[in-house]
Order: structure tokens, then sequence, then C-alpha cells
């Protein structure tokens, strides 16, 4: 069934007026406030030796960071995603676009990537699509939503929370796991699996092993909430909204998520966000394994603000990272990964 265009884009203006507001976060649910890192006094290091470049996806990046997918496909997305991609292409950093759902049924869609392309045409852009719309959409079309911005990787988001409370939403993930193993053998671009806020368990991630994509990215419980979004979104006292309210604790948290990622030896790269707000979180999700941590509500906020002020927050999330790896004694990701420099936080008696 196609959706009207103005039904799609009123619902996509509502997730991010409601992205926005500080109830629809799992505010310090991430669980990073749960581990610290641990101080060392005496790094036998000079900060300026701290290397922050990494490989995401065979890429050689200058940073492990990814600008997450937030928004696309209605009147006031092209400005944000533009301001988005230019200061990504300027940071070097990825960047996921928002659903390209809007292109399934609307050819004119299309533009807001080409005048994306057109402000930052070097940027490393990661297609987006849900797993409802993979089941019931050809190989062929999905390559051509991939194709249309020239993408480096193609995201396949999983949100069955929000589907479910979602007026307009479609639940409908039967055979999601074949469907992602047939797009893994036939894209021909690496694949990427995203949850939308609730993470992953470990028997999921273990079923995942068998599709070989490229990446996972845990997108845990603890950032902006689908579900409570939703709920906001449904007429109250409605059945969505009631179950929006049942629901509005509902997920993995990220770093829980990070933990399973480690239990099930993975054969993907191990990707972070949700609830992340900081460089020092940055840190604490890559010394749990994470290849590459993501941001999103925070640098939204930033890009409403002008590009000026979204470059400097990326600037400064990089530099917290760069602290945080000094006052560990580590020079570069692979030391944080591996030398054990965090510890479970000691709970105070009163």
């Amino acid at each position: 069934m196609i959706e009207p265009v103005n039904q799609f884009e009123g619902r996509k203006r509502d997730h991010i007026a409601l992205a926005l507001k500080e109830e629809n976060e799992a505010l310090g649910r991430a669980g990073f406030d749960t581990l610290d890192l641990l101080h060392e006094a005496l790094p036998d290091i000079n900060f300026s030796e701290i290397n922050i470049e990494c490989s995401i996806l065979e890429m050689a990046q200058p940073a492990p960071f990814l600008i997450s997918s937030m928004t696309a496909g209605h009147t006031d997305s092209t400005k944000i995603n533009s301001r988005l991609a230019v200061a990504s292409s300027e940071k070097g950093w990825l960047m996921g676009v928002g659903s390209q759902r809007r292109e399934l049924f609307d050819a004119t869609a299309r533009q807001e990537w080409l005048n994306v392309r057109k402000s930052a045409p070097k940027v490393k852009l990661l297609g987006n699509l849900g797993l409802s719309q993979v089941i019931q959409t050809s190989t062929d079309k999905i390559k051509e939503l991939a194709d249309s911005i020239e993408a480096v990787a193609m995201i396949i988001h999983l949100n069955p929370l929000q589907e479910c409370l979602q007026t307009e939403g479609t639940p409908q993930f039967a055979g999601g796991l074949k469907r992602i193993s047939e797009l893994v053998r036939d894209l021909q671009i690496p694949v990427v699996i995203k949850e939308t806020g609730c993470g992953f368990s470990e028997s999921t991630l273990n079923r995942l092993k068998e599709t070989g994509v490229a990446a996972v990215d845990v997108s845990g419980f603890g950032g902006t909430h689908w579900g409570r979004i939703e709920g906001q979104r449904s007429l109250s006292a409605s059945m969505h909204s009631l179950a929006a309210a049942a629901f509005s604790d509902w997920g993995v948290t990220t770093v829980q998520s990070l933990l399973n990622a480690q239990n099930v030896n993975p054969n993907f790269e191990v990707w972070a966000s949700g609830g992340v707000r900081s460089g020092v979180d940055a840190a604490k999700a890559i010394a749990l394994g994470a290849n590459c941590v993501g941001f999103a509500k925070p640098l939204l906020q930033a890009a409403l603000d002008g590009e000026g002020a979204l470059v400097d927050k990326m600037s400064a999330f990089e530099y917290e990272l760069k602290v945080s790896l000094f006052c560990t004694g580590c020079k570069n990701l692979s030391e944080l990964k591996n030398k054990k420099v965090w510890a479970w936080r000691q709970k105070t008696t009163t």
C-alpha cells in the first residue's frame, strides 16, 4: 500500500520535533554511567602522539565516528541533511542518511540527495531502509536507492517496537533474516544492520552471524526512544498511546548490547550508538569493543544552530576521545580496546 505523501511528511516532521524533547530520551540509561575508564596519572606518552585514526568497513577514517541516520523525505530535511553532510565531509566522518522509504513510491524524493551531494560531493554516505520495506522490495530497487546517493554501504534498520506502536506502522518481519542474507550476497556494497534504540540480545546477534553482514550497530536503549515518540504521536488514551507507556523502558541498553556482542565472538564489525552523549561515552564504547560510534540527537541539535556549531560539536567529541586515550595511557584505539582500561563503577553507600 502506497502511503500518501502528506501523511509521510507529517510523520517525519513529528519525529524531528519529538526527538528533540527530553522526555523522549531514556536519559542516563545507556549504561555508560555503570563503568569508569581507569585514570592513568603517569601516561608514558605525549598528547600529540594520540592517534584516533581507524578502519571502518575497510575504509581508512580519521576518527571512529558516524553521524547516525536521522531524517529524510520532508520539507525540512534537505537543509538539515545538507548541513550534516557538509560537516561530515569536513571532518571525514561517515554519515548515515535518513530512511529512503519515500523513494520507493515518490520518484521526486531522490532530489533531496542530489542537493545533499551538491553540497558535499566527497561525503561518505550510507543508505538506509527499514527491514519491513526490504522484505517487500527487490534487490535491484534497493541497489537503485544505494546508487542514488552513491552509498558506500547500506544500513538496514530494525524497529519492531516502533512499527507496533506507530499508527501507520508495518510490523511485518517474517522472512527478514533470509532477506538480509540475500541482500548481503547480491547488493555488492557492505550491509550494516542497525537497531533504532532497543539494542540486541546475544541470540539475535548470533543469528546475524549467519548472514555475512559487514557490521551491526547495536543502537541500544539509553538515547532517543522511538516507542515514546510514537506514543506522543498517537491520540491520548488510544491503544497505541497506552501501549507506548507500557513499553517506555523497553530495550537492551547500549552497554549490555556491546557486552552481548563480545560474548558471541562476532564475525562483523560492532558499532555503538544509543545514548552516546560525549567523547568519553564513545571511549567507553570502544573499550567495550565498538569499532565505530554513532551520534544522533546531539548533532541534530547542533545542526539546527548552524554549520559552525555542528563542526564545533564534532570537534569536541574528537577532543574528548583523545583526552580519554591520553588519561588511560593509550596511544591509539587498538590499545583502548585491548588494554582493559575500564572497570565497573563501585556503588557508594551512605
